[in-house]
């Protein structure tokens, strides 16, 4: 696909669509094993979220989203440089309801991330255990 084509595509998508984006992740390896191919097709697909970035546009996919009792939202997701897509498909426009797909775009911008107040709360710390003075 052109890149125009794939700019005027993504530019096209919702915040709440099911899409595939088909892209070439960065690889490493040695000259004496090079057999003419370098490049490492991807499949990655999510709901998308936005075409985010300050130096590089990415297409951002959640994979999978947490939804905290006051309303915040968590994600796991996949940020894909705009310019290693080689091809998007909307699998499905508008899968997820405009409330929560604002909820999605609105944990990207939030710049205080706490989601749970600490000032009411006793703090839990993880420790090492050690068997005979040595630790595990």
């Amino acid at each position: 696909m052109k890149k125009g084509g794939l700019k005027k595509i993504v530019e096209g998508l919702s915040s709440g669509d099911v899409v595939c984006v088909e892209w070439c992740d960065a690889s490493t390896g040695k000259s004496s094993s090079y057999a003419g191919v370098i490049d490492v097709p991807v499949r990655s697909w999510g709901v998308f979220v936005g075409l985010l970035g300050n130096r590089t546009k990415h297409i951002v996919l959640a994979q999978n989203s947490f939804q905290y009792a006051d309303g915040l939202y968590d994600l796991d997701y996949t940020a894909i440089p705009l310019s290693w897509a080689v091809n998007v498909v909307v699998v499905e426009r508008g899968h997820f309801p405009p409330q929560v797909a604002t909820g999605l775009v609105n944990s990207f911008l939030m710049k205080d991330r706490k989601v749970f107040s600490q000032s009411n709360r006793h703090r839990t710390f993880q420790r090492r255990l050690s068997t005979h003075g040595r630790p595990d």
